[in-house]
């Protein structure tokens, strides 16, 4: 399988795209979550005053991971 991104500048182009699509000859996916998770990650990084590590990010996350496993 391979993934490309296309914008559409005409409306009728989509319309094509969900034909093939209602043939099962392709897949539509939306990129809304991703503009979302960097708008509010950009909005977290603008209130600190220093970058979060990677480490940092997992350490944090592997805590929430045991906190929700523990119950």
């Amino acid at each position: 399988m391979e993934t490309i991104r296309i914008d559409i500048i005409n409306p009728k182009a989509k319309k094509l795209l969900k034909g093939l699509a209602d043939l099962n000859l392709i897949k539509i996916n939306k990129e809304k979550y991703k503009s979302e998770f960097s708008a509010l990650l950009k909005k977290i990084r603008a209130k600190s005053n220093e970058e979060i590590s990677l480490d940092e990010i997992t350490k944090e996350v592997e805590q929430v991971r045991k906190s929700r496993y523990e119950k």
